[in-house]
């Protein structure tokens, strides 16, 4: 499976604390193998975001993928989400 990182994700990427860019590098690692796909509870998105793909880091940061129907590639992007009682993710312009 190739994975190919948005310019956005790689800035977002860098502005993160090193403990959470370990974080972020082990989901995506596990993410790789089709085989954690559920346990990482991989799942397709509804509304504006139809066509993706999303799985949570932790509770506050989100991985929006777009899947590219030639062959298994995706695009990855890494999404803050509001911390409120129903999370809810600030949609970053790229994905819209």
């Amino acid at each position: 499976m190739e994975i190919f990182f948005t310019p956005k994700f790689i800035r977002d990427f860098k502005s993160l604390e090193k403990d959470l860019q370990i974080e972020v590098s082990d989901k995506i690692d596990l993410f790789r193998d089709r085989k954690n796909h559920q346990m990482l509870k991989v799942h397709k998105l509804k509304g504006i975001l139809k066509g993706r793909c999303s799985f949570s880091v932790n509770y506050q940061y989100r991985i929006f993928l777009i899947l590219k129907h030639q062959k298994p590639q995706y695009f990855i992007e890494l999404a803050i989400m509001m911390c409120i009682s129903k999370p809810l993710p600030l949609i970053p312009q790229s994905l819209l």
